[in-house]
């Protein structure tokens, strides 16, 4: 039920976005539109591949079976760097910024999946250390570099810019948190806490940050 929801939530939003950017003519709004269309569009795709069990596999871990849903990872590599796109595109970034910036993201995303699919909790735990750092390079890059060069814009575009990575660092972090005590990690909570936890993260992460950005 959580997955469904999640999946008419990125599909409304996609329908939102889709409407608010219907007939606009400048050019650099319509590159904003497009980005953020591709992402909840992604979104909604990966929630109804988990929804309908086609985005989740079993891995055996000390002696059980965990649940992993791939298709959040999946989800994560293809809308993540469209998310830091649409800072760097606002910040005015340099291609060889926004290349860095990919490339560091892509391999948070990538070690990540890595962890979710180990077989040992060591191993697990290894690489969720590695995914969070490579995480923390990445929220530091975009309140260092990304932040500068938005301060050299226009003060209507410091204000959106520095809302919207606020509150990219903050959903963001709160990321490994969820996986370290959900079920790919320690078990504190159970799979239905878990799977509501990312997906109200999602919706914040993707529509929610959408709809400030093109509203504004």
């Amino acid at each position: 039920l959580i997955l469904w929801g999640g999946t008419d939530v990125m599909a409304s939003g996609t329908v939102a976005v889709s409407a608010m950017g219907w007939g606009e003519q400048n050019e650099r709004k319509q590159e904003f539109y497009i980005i953020t269309i591709f992402i909840t569009a992604i979104a909604s795709v990966a929630y109804f591949s988990m929804a309908t069990g086609y985005g989740l596999i079993e891995v055996p871990v000390g002696g059980e079976t965990l649940d992993i849903y791939w298709a959040r990872y999946a989800d994560w590599l293809f809308t993540t760097p469209l998310l830091l796109l649409d800072l760097a595109l606002l910040a005015n970034a340099s291609r060889r910024e926004i290349g860095g910036l990919v490339i560091l993201d892509s391999f948070m995303i990538v070690t990540g999946l890595v962890g979710a699919l180990s077989k040992t909790m060591l191993a697990r735990y290894t690489w969720w250390f590695i995914s969070t750092v490579a995480m923390i390079l990445v929220l530091y890059f975009l309140y260092s570099v990304l932040g500068a060069r938005a301060q050299q814009m226009s003060s209507d575009v410091q204000s959106t810019f520095t809302a919207l990575r606020n509150l990219t660092l903050v959903l963001w972090t709160l990321y490994p948190i969820l996986w370290i005590v959900g079920t790919e990690g320690a078990g504190v909570v159970n799979l239905y806490v878990e799977t509501l936890g990312f997906m109200v993260l999602d919706v914040s992460a993707k529509v929610g940050f959408g709809l400030i950005l093109l509203r504004s």
